[in-house]
């Protein structure tokens, strides 16, 4: 089964907390903190595996998760780092995030891409003793792993794509010029999915050609097959445009060749603008009034033309030796860049630290997740600690607005079932 799109979840391992201890040793007094910090979270690392020709494997797991740091320990120990996900996909995958719809990455080369960052480990309490405070009895937490909701696509990448209505010849033609094996038979629509083959030159030489499912007229409006498979020829440097000019099916190859060039550029405007030649195929099967009436009008277009019989092989080498020739004068494969954060993901990631304040009953209800694992790291018995705890709530600014909310000294404060007075 040819599966080309997928949507899957991956969230990266958090970093592990830092610990508070105390070192205790005999015969010795007041060791001092020596709590260690905690390990890095997991990252969630992408690679090429072209071993893999689709996105089928994501129809059946759509959750990755990387394992968390381990927390620290006594004695100064520091946690274990996690290992990283590595998530294998075929070469021209691209992810995006399902969210905002922004690039993340074009997986099309040989090294790994890291989409999700894991956490850093949180700080042990032996970092935070300094002359005046000497028993630190807090540390800080493992800080949050990324994660996303991720849309994959897969873009085949092909030197060359091969366009035109079903039936014409597109599978014979790219079985006859490389070792592709796809279904032929006198049908429309055999061709189900995009078939990848090399075409060698010589033996230093050679390029990849994609046989892309015949389009027909209306595809753009999802007519057919559609216009989904044209993805895959969206990398491709050059275009091949295989026209039946035998007009065997009581078809007319000029509308034929306008319908499918009218089809390139609804999906794309680009993807029209770029190189094409034009293989006109079962010339054995047409007159020589009807080759070289079509040859005239692609000519005419400033189009180069070539007559060919795929299933006879006749003008198939002198067709891809020209192929050869101009893909030497043109740009390499497109690889597309990651895209810049949005203002507007920029805000959201700001919004990480919101929170919401609402009053009742004389009582202020704290609403702020970012606090969940910092209260884990607090003990509230001991000043130092609640010291720390006052600097994290100013510094993220939940105390100037519960003042501008009129906040006094004594007024009871709830945090995630945390009670306590208010002190200025």
């Amino acid at each position: 089964m040819f599966v080309d799109k997928a949507k899957i979840t991956v969230k990266a391992g958090n970093g592990g907390n830092g610990a508070v201890s105390f070192h205790r040793e005999k015969y010795i007094n007041a060791g001092g903190p020596d709590g260690g910090d905690g390990g890095k979270g997991g990252d969630i690392v992408f690679v090429v595996d072209d071993n893999m020709s689709t996105l089928v494997d994501f129809r059946y797991k759509r959750k990755f998760v990387a394992p968390n740091g381990q927390d620290g320990g006594s004695n100064r120990c520091s946690g274990k780092g996690a290992e990283d996900l590595v998530i294998r996909v075929p070469r021209g995958t691209l992810l995006r995030d399902s969210e905002t719809g922004r690039l993340l990455a074009d997986i099309s080369g040989d090294h790994p891409y890291i989409i999700a960052k894991g956490g850093r480990g949180g700080a042990g309490n032996q970092h935070f003793a300094t002359p005046t405070r000497q028993i630190p009895r807090f540390a800080k937490p493992g800080v949050v792993g990324e994660g996303y909701e991720l849309t994959l696509e897969l873009k085949l990448l092909a030197d060359v794509g091969l366009v035109g209505f079903p039936n014409v010849g597109k599978s014979t033609l790219i079985s006859v010029v490389s070792a592709a094996k796809p279904k032929i038979a006198n049908y429309h629509f055999t061709t189900l999915s995009p078939v990848l083959g090399v075409v060698k030159l010589d033996e230093q030489k050679s390029f990849v050609m994609a046989d892309i499912p015949g389009l027909i007229e209306g595809a753009s409006e999802g007519v057919g097959l559609g216009h989904e498979f044209l993805r895959h020829v969206d990398r491709c440097r050059l275009i091949i445009h295989v026209v039946d000019v035998s007009g065997i099916e009581g078809r007319d190859p000029i509308e034929d060749f306008h319908a499918i060039n009218r089809e390139l550029k609804s999906f794309s405007e680009e993807l029209a603008e770029r190189p094409q030649i034009v293989a006109g195929n079962k010339c054995d099967m047409a007159s020589a009034e009807q080759v070289e009436a079509f040859r005239s009008f692609i000519e005419g277009q400033g189009l180069k033309f070539f007559d060919i019989s795929a299933a006879t092989t006749k003008g198939t080498k002198q067709l891809v030796d020209e192929v050869g020739k101009l893909l030497d004068t043109l740009p390499p494969i497109t690889e597309y860049e990651p895209e810049p954060m949005s203002l507007e993901e920029l805000e959201l990631k700001k919004e990480d630290r919101r929170f919401e304040i609402e009053i009742e009953d004389g009582i202020y209800y704290i609403d702020a997740p970012f606090l969940e694992p910092v209260l884990s790291t607090i003990n509230m018995e001991d000043y130092e600690s609640l010291q720390y705890f006052q600097r994290v709530l100013r510094f993220s600014g939940i105390i100037d607005k519960l003042e501008e909310m009129g906040i006094k000294e004594g007024d009871t404060v709830d945090i995630f079932g945390l009670q306590f007075d208010f002190v200025k």
